[in-house]
């Protein structure tokens, strides 16, 4: 990878980049799958099932961690599933892997709303009349989106959108999907010196064992993944010295976050902690996980 690793693949966060076109935004999202530890034989066997029953199963992908990428103009159904009989949608289809969302805010708000529920719980019910159904849906979320509706805001081209057209695209994420996206990342245009001169970046193949070794530590603290952790299991196992508590509590009063956001960046600190192989979360760690909570400037 070129770009600099954020702290994915290590605990299943959800990640929106946000920058101008060309930047680079799709390219890192095909490469997350490979950040991710390999299948083991049960995720693949998961994984095979729910593929099979949309006809998308093929050996030759046996154990291959999906990367699902459906087109902004996708249904609500075709997103999350229904249909009669009620059939898996694409965030069952990434279930292991990778759900890749470019043009987020194009997508119908309907089938946006509708991810809420799976990101909090990890599988999606489908009710109908005659029938019920749940399909499981664990899967990493990867969303892209322009900053403005031309897509040049900030870039250091002329953008040709108003104040209140900028608030109305980014407007078309609601406060409580957004609250669901653990980083938000600015992914900028490089310059032509930049993308020419620049020598190539880390391999993912390194970045990968990087992030298996953290997912490691936290198996054996703990028992599970950082994403997992709730109530208790938080304060017992990201608990934080005295200056990053004060720092994630200023930090979290002055940017107006939720308890779901709070927990979510200290969870993050824990990921970022365990990368840097550190036993303790620390401010660098925090500081660096509040880094990646950016809000977007016309929801502020």
């Amino acid at each position: 990878m070129s770009r600099r690793a954020f702290p994915l693949g290590v605990f299943c966060p959800t990640l929106l980049l946000v920058g101008p076109p060309g930047s680079g935004k799709s390219m890192l999202a095909q490469r997350f799958a490979g950040l991710l530890p390999p299948m083991e034989t049960g995720e693949a066997l998961e994984s095979a099932a729910i593929a099979s029953l949309s006809g998308r199963f093929a050996l030759r992908q046996w154990a291959q961690r999906p990367t699902c990428a459906p087109h902004h103009s996708a249904s609500a159904v075709a997103l999350v599933g229904g249909g009669s009989p009620p059939r898996p949608g694409e965030i069952s289809l990434a279930h292991h892997g990778v759900l890749f969302l470019d043009e987020l805010p194009e997508f119908p708000r309907a089938a946006l709303e509708a991810l809420r529920e799976p990101l909090e719980t990890g599988r999606i019910t489908i009710a109908r009349a005659a029938r019920r159904s749940e399909f499981p849906a664990r899967f990493q979320l990867v969303a892209a989106m322009n900053p403005c509706p031309c897509g040049w805001l900030g870039s250091g081209r002329a953008c040709r959108c108003s104040p209140d057209q900028v608030a109305r695209y980014q407007g078309r994420l609601s406060g409580p999907l957004l609250d669901r996206i653990d980083l938000h990342v600015e992914v900028p245009a490089l310059s032509p010196a930049e993308l020419l001169d620049t020598p190539a970046g880390e391999a993912t193949a390194s970045v990968q064992a990087r992030c298996v070794a953290a997912r490691s530590v936290a198996l054996r603290r703990q028992g599970a993944c950082n994403h997992a952790l709730q109530g208790e299991e938080i304060d017992r196992h990201a608990a934080l010295s005295a200056e990053a508590a004060t720092f994630l509590r200023q930090a979290a009063g002055r940017l107006g976050w939720s308890a779901r956001s709070t927990h979510r960046v200290l969870k993050v600190a824990r990921t970022i902690a365990d990368l840097a192989a550190s036993a303790d979360v620390e401010v660098l760690h925090v500081a660096e996980a509040v880094q990646y909570r950016r809000v977007l400037p016309a929801l502020q």
